[in-house]
């Protein structure tokens, strides 16, 4: 099998805009590069978590190198790696170049501290904002024969149509985290493959949820989008009876 077969055969099955958002939903840390007054790079280490339409969402305090950075000059790059044990080379990551602004959209506190309970306190605080960033374009790498660059629109998450299910995220996630935990469960468990524990929902949007326990989240993927709330329940009791029949296989 020549070269190019062998790349072909690796590739077959290979996602790179499904890789790429996968990787910004599960994760809840992230380098971000900012630039310096004289033009040098700067790099820091900053929690992370996503807006419904995928962009990546920081809680920044204004004394912070990196936001005195990005008040000056607002183009950024957010490099996210995977979470796995072993070389973290063999894993996916993904680098991130656009620009970042603040944001003021009613679910940033929501479901970044749902993440990141530990910020509850800081996000009290007068000199702390959220940053949101607006992705131009994506480098994905995500293993041999598996080097990708994308636009930001590729990874960009569509949620102009699903304005009636954001407005109900957060009484849809109290619901589901209250009376269908064990559903929860055999969502992770059985369509995910993650070790049984007390899962729980930490956001949602039109192409699938986030399930979370300790620090470790999972991207439950919808086979097709749902847009209202209705459709989300009816997603939920579909995949639900999928658990089920897995488990009982």
């Amino acid at each position: 099998m020549d070269a190019w077969s062998v790349d072909m055969h690796i590739n077959a099955d290979f996602n790179p805009v499904r890789a790429a958002k996968r990787l910004i939903r599960e994760s809840r840390n992230a380098a971000l590069g900012s630039l310096m007054p004289d033009g040098k790079p700067y790099v820091s280490l900053v929690t992370v978590s996503t807006l419904p339409d995928g962009s990546p969402l920081l809680l920044l305090s204004k004394l912070a190198r990196h936001t005195t950075n990005i008040a000056r000059d607002s183009r950024v790059s957010l490099l996210l790696h995977e979470d796995r044990p072993g070389d973290p080379l063999e894993g996916t990551r993904v680098s991130f170049s656009g620009i970042i602004e603040k944001t003021e959209d009613a679910c940033a506190r929501r479901r970044f501290l749902a993440r990141h309970p530990s910020s509850k306190t800081y996000a009290e605080f007068a000199d702390f904002s959220f940053w949101r960033i607006v992705i131009q374009n994506a480098h994905l790498i995500a293993g041999f024969g598996r080097i990708v660059d994308l636009e930001g629109a590729d990874v960009r998450t569509e949620s102009d149509d699903a304005r009636k299910l954001l407005a109900s995220e957060d009484d849809i996630i109290d619901h589901m985290n209250k009376d269908h935990l064990r559903a929860i469960e055999l969502y992770a468990t059985k369509l995910l493959g993650a070790a049984p524990g007390r899962w729980r929902f930490v956001s949602l949007d039109p192409e699938g949820c986030d399930l979370m326990l300790g620090e470790q989240i999972h991207r439950l993927e919808f086979p097709t989008r749902v847009t209202t709330s209705d459709e989300f329940r009816k997603m939920m009791v579909a995949l639900s009876k999928t658990a089920r029949e897995g488990s009982a296989g």
